[in-house]
């Protein structure tokens, strides 16, 4: 025990020293909420500072320097916001001062001493006191808990030993029973315990919204993993389709010519080897996305979707309630597998998302087709009810978006001005794509 204390006892230079005498700025937690907010406690210790020490200048009396330094502890605590440490320092220097030159005391107390009375000087006037106050709650406001009391014990110290050099004939039993000595001591405490529990709950705050910012980074950027994974399976489908296609017809094309050339089979051969070399490589590759657990087994082996399917769709959304026009502008004819199926779950998205946050609202899709792209809009109007809570976040609009920057598109969505909402795609097309059959 003994050998504690004496470690104890020999660290605690070092410790005040490296709590106290430091320079480092020490603002305010970060505060969560609009920018006229976090400066409106700032405009209230300046205004104040200046109340302190206009209330100081008008009843100064014949002493001249109270005023002084009341301005210069007025200052402390404006300079408390920014650096408290250095402003403690000074408004602690401002009160020994004050008890050291000021003549007469600001007041005086009665103290009971056996058959005599004696009478306690206060050289510190109430502004002094309110101030020094403050600067001690902007420091529990801004530093650690272990600083904060060694500041206030030292401060209390301070004021005592000030007391006892002012009245030599008092001991120090008497100041601190003394009323005014005990009731500004009891005050202050309390007032740096709020402003230490305020600046805990404050960074207990910041913390919980800086981690909140992390899950939320972290949620986006699983789910755009997710819905990245979802498309590469979507397309190692559609990919894996046509390199079977290229070798089979490889295979069978020599069979369709009268005597063909060596020349002819030989090179035919080796389109058919590449395409089933390709082909097993982007299994090995891309086959580990089609986990066991990711789809039922007949949504894993069903054909990827197109835009020839539009009306299965349309017909489903009206089954469930939906309001739907579906318009077709140009020409349509068969574009690239990933364009049709990007285009189509663009458009599948789009309506869940209208289903589950527009409940009751007309909706209208407008597919267009042009010479160099496919422009889709899906559009809804303002809802009649409200929505349903939602468990968990979509993945609808980061999914439209990445199939939309795959393709070197452009996406656009966003509120309409009577309460709906839209999107609008645009999506590349071969204008060289095999002509299809009219779709409506």
């Amino acid at each position: 025990m003994g050998r504690e204390l004496m470690r104890v006892l020999s660290a605690l230079p070092r410790v005040l020293r490296s709590d106290l005498l430091t320079w480092v700025r020490d603002p305010l937690p970060p505060m969560v909420g609009p920018r006229w907010l976090a400066r409106l406690p700032h405009v209230l210790v300046a205004l104040f500072a200046i109340f302190a020490a206009a209330g100081a200048v008008d009843g100064s009396g014949p002493d001249p320097r109270v005023p002084l330094l009341t301005m210069a502890q007025a200052a402390a605590l404006v300079a408390a916001m920014f650096r408290p440490i250095p402003a403690w320092w000074t408004s602690t220097v401002v009160m020994v001062v004050a008890a050291k030159i000021v003549e007469p005391p600001a007041a005086s107390w009665d103290i009971p001493g056996g058959a005599a009375h004696r009478v306690m000087s206060i050289p510190w006037s109430v502004q002094l006191m309110a101030l020094q106050a403050g600067v001690l709650f902007l420091v529990a406001l801004r530093v650690r808990p272990r600083v904060v009391g060694e500041t206030l014990a030292i401060s209390v110290l301070t004021g005592l030993a000030c007391l006892m050099l002012v009245n030599p004939g008092i001991g120090p039993g008497q100041i601190v029973l003394a009323p005014p000595f005990f009731v500004s001591v009891t005050a202050i405490g309390v007032l740096v315990g709020v402003g230490a529990v305020l600046r805990g709950e404050r960074v207990a705050r910041t913390r919980l919204f800086t981690q909140e910012e992390r899950t939320a980074e972290e949620r986006a950027r699983r789910t755009v993993l997710e819905e990245r994974s979802r498309i590469a399976r979507e397309l190692h489908d559609v990919v894996a389709h046509h390199m079977s296609l290229i070798s089979i017809q490889a295979q069978v094309a020599p069979h369709l010519v009268k005597d063909p050339p060596e020349e002819l089979k030989e090179n035919l051969a080796g389109i058919r080897q590449s395409a089933v070399e390709a082909l097993t490589e982007l299994r090995r590759v891309l086959g580990v996305l089609r986990s066991e657990d990711a789809l039922e087994d007949e949504a894993r082996h069903a054909p990827q979707p197109t835009l020839e399917r539009l009306g299965e769709l349309a017909e489903t959304v009206r089954g469930a309630g939906l309001m739907l026009a579906i318009e077709t502008t140009g020409e349509p004819r068969r574009l690239l597998p990933g364009v049709e199926l990007s285009a189509f779950r663009i458009i599948q998205e789009a309506l869940s998302n209208a289903m589950r946050h527009a409940p009751g609202a007309a909706v209208r899709v407008q597919l267009g087709y042009r010479p160099d792209a496919v422009t889709i809009r899906v559009v809804n109007a303002a809802p009649d009810r409200p929505a349903p809570p939602s468990s968990e976040p979509g993945h609808g609009l980061l999914g439209m978006r990445e199939r939309t920057v795959m393709l070197g598109g452009e996406l656009v969505a966003g509120a309409t001005p009577d309460g709906g909402y839209e999107v609008r795609a645009t999506l590349p097309a071969d204008a060289g794509a095999p002509p299809g059959e009219d779709t409506t």
